[in-house]
């Protein structure tokens, strides 16, 4: 469902999701590193490295350094692909899923307080 908001509104609200996620008592995450996320939990598995590098259009080594950070907080999870070891598979986690379920709320409250 489409949602109709003027740009300065659109704005605003990325402005409040933001400034509530680095207030936050989690640590806030890079562009980069909420991207990966989404993607995870938003798109159909599988995920690997190498398909996420070619979907955001960086480099490899950049995603490996963001699914450091999420690993590390985790957020995602990563194993070897037993059936063609050359790949890394990115996985959910419980942890992962708790936390952009808070920031589907984040998003939903913030939205109400647009002005219309």
């Amino acid at each position: 469902m489409p949602v109709d908001i003027r740009p300065a509104q659109a704005l605003k609200l990325w402005h409040d999701v933001t400034l509530t996620l680095v207030r936050g008592e989690d640590q806030d995450l890079s562009a980069r590193q909420l991207t990966i996320l989404l993607s995870v939990y938003l798109e159909p598995p599988p995920h690997t490295v190498r398909g996420l590098a070619e979907k955001l259009g960086v480099t490899k080594p950049a995603i490996t350094r963001a699914l450091d950070t999420l690993g590390s907080q985790k957020l995602l999870s990563r194993r070897r692909d037993e059936a063609d070891r050359r790949n890394v598979i990115i996985t959910r986690t419980l942890e992962g899923a708790l936390f952009l379920e808070k920031l589907g709320d984040v998003v939903t409250e913030k939205a109400a307080e647009l002005p219309r």
